[in-house]
């Protein structure tokens, strides 16, 4: 039978892996195995680059934490060596370098996480760490806007084209550009923002 100050060590590691989980918007439980120190080390820094830590922890100790913090059904995950990824700030970063490296190593899989208090699979984890990343997407959506702005804008010209071919004197239509493209700028810095 364990010592008692065994047994206040593994509390103590418990309730201080519970903590670090409830500060967590990120939690993946990963297989490491057939990856080598190399492999390793490069996932570990790579993962600390952007705000997220990488543990090895006894599959006991991860469940009575996951207990203690009320997360239920990634019991099942915990079997056979089980690396343990938390990140408290970004949990998109974190789970496409931990997908990218899945792909690149055979034998490393995701099991299973929780991502901002929901359980997830790990097809569900895929499928976030697929997508693209917060900048592109602004940049995709910055794009769409201007592009709709600045047909918009051709068409305000092609009007004032026209009306001035007809004889018709346009002095709206220059004020009403200038406005199109005063608001675009200020939309794209709003999607910036």
């Amino acid at each position: 039978m364990a010592s008692e100050k065994i047994l206040n060590q593994k509390k103590e590691e418990v309730k201080k892996l519970a903590e670090e989980m409830k500060a967590s918007n990120l939690i993946l439980l990963t297989d490491y195995r057939g990856i080598n120190v190399t492999d390793d080390t490069i996932l570990r820094k790579d993962l600390r680059g952007v705000g997220a830590k990488y543990s090895i922890i006894k599959n006991n100790i991860t469940k009575r934490a996951l207990a203690e913090c009320g997360i239920e059904g990634l019991e099942e995950k915990l079997e056979g060596p089980t690396a343990v990824v938390m990140s408290s700030e970004d949990y998109l970063e974190p789970s496409k370098i931990i997908y990218k490296f899945s792909k690149d190593n055979d034998y490393y899989t995701i099991k299973g996480g929780v991502i901002e208090g929901k359980v997830m699979t790990a097809e569900e984890i895929i499928t976030l760490a697929k997508l693209p990343s917060r900048e592109t997407l602004l940049s995709m959506l910055a794009g769409a806007l201007l592009g709709n702005i600045s047909k918009i804008a051709v068409a305000l010209d092609q009007v004032r084209i026209q009306k001035e071919e007809a004889g018709e004197k346009v002095t709206v239509s220059v004020a009403a550009e200038e406005n199109v493209a005063e608001e675009a700028k200020s939309e794209v810095e709003t999607t910036e923002a």
